[in-house]
């Protein structure tokens, strides 16, 4: 079979294209600038009977060993448009393949509120409703109007609602109930001129006291915070070299926290999320179950910096991930009985 458009390439180490920097190769690999070039790669990939796999930032992704036998198609469609006003309130549309810390900068420096906790979160504008990224006390539900999409199973493209993008939290549509049916194109999001900036998290409230700081304030202590988490792709850190938080913050029912309370005989840590539920946070829970900062497994370890990053210390293996993966979410549930899920998206596996 051979390749078609011809900016089809073979074999790209896929390694190269994730923030883990682990990976094999994949069959086939494009990238794509435009909605036109994106859907004739992907009708490429339905003609010739390829799974294709739409790839942003590689942030979010551990790749197999053996790579994917099918057709990566990196998305490079760019552009930010400023929409309308309405009262206060600024519509922004950004493309999905803007680099996300970008667009928050920039809507930080329109003084503009709603993303600004959400500062240096690798990866790009598409993968944000996917995820539902959140950090802070912020999510982008809270401020996504609409996803304009890529239907793979009508061929058309789709304008899906907030509701219709069934957010909850870390979930969508999008990686669940519909995965692998859309491809984000754009966002459009409502965003509050000069609205306060959100301060609900201790490592924010205790930064600020009791003072008021603005969105552009915020922001440079959300990047300070997570620097120092080694949470910010830096080359020269190599605790960063990861896939971000690798566990989701596990939600548990009131009874099932007054039991881990119990068997602990004191306070955990814990943010209300609902009636008669709570968020534990998974680093918490990967600590007391005896995994410390800097634990290795081969050439994958846990950050030395922040307990819930997995990095690759160098020529780290998919396998070797894995393996340690296994390793906390076995030692989290013999001790607490409570199931780690992992964040990454699982390519080749």
């Amino acid at each position: 079979m051979s390749p078609d458009p011809a900016y089809i390439r073979q074999n790209v180490l896929l390694s190269e294209y994730t923030t883990l920097g682990v990976g094999g190769p994949a069959r086939f690999f494009a990238e794509c600038s435009d909605e036109n070039e994106l859907t004739d790669l992907i009708r490429f990939g339905q003609a010739n009977s390829l799974e294709v796999f739409i790839l942003g930032g590689g942030s979010n992704l551990l790749v197999s060993d053996a790579g994917f036998d099918g057709l990566v198609v990196k998305l490079g469609i760019r552009g930010i448009e400023m929409c309308s006003t309405n009262g206060d309130k600024c519509r922004i549309t950004a493309s999905a393949g803007e680099n996300w810390d970008e667009f928050v900068e920039f809507a930080v420096a329109r003084g503009l509120a709603g993303i600004e906790c959400l500062s240096g979160i690798p990866g790009l504008v598409g993968g944000t409703p996917i995820q539902n990224v959140g950090a802070y006390g912020e999510e982008v539900s809270d401020v996504v109007v609409s996803v304009r999409c890529f239907d793979r199973k009508t061929g058309r493209i789709a304008l899906l609602s907030n509701v219709e993008c069934g957010f909850a939290y870390r979930k969508s549509i999008f990686n669940v109930s519909e995965r692998d049916r859309y491809v984000v194109i754009s966002v459009t999001y409502d965003l509050t001129i000069d609205g306060s900036p959100k301060i609900v998290y201790k490592d924010l409230s205790e930064h600020f006291g009791d003072r008021r700081p603005s969105v552009a304030e915020v922001r440079e202590a959300v990047l300070s915070i997570r620097r120092k988490k080694s949470m910010v792709i830096d080359p020269a850190d190599p605790n960063s070299r990861s896939a971000g938080s690798f566990f989701k913050n596990p939600v548990v029912s009131s009874f099932e926290y007054e039991r881990i309370k119990m068997k602990e005989g004191r306070d955990i840590p814990t943010f209300p999320v609902g009636p008669d539920l709570v968020k534990i946070p998974a680093a918490w829970l990967i600590e007391n179950a005896g995994f410390i900062k800097g634990f290795r497994l081969g050439n994958a370890a846990i950050s030395e910096n922040h307990s819930l990053a997995l990095v690759n210390r160098g020529g780290a293996t998919a396998k070797e991930i894995i393996d340690l993966m296994n390793l906390i979410k076995h030692g989290v549930f013999e001790r607490y009985s409570v199931e780690l899920v992992p964040e990454p998206v699982f390519l080749g596996f």
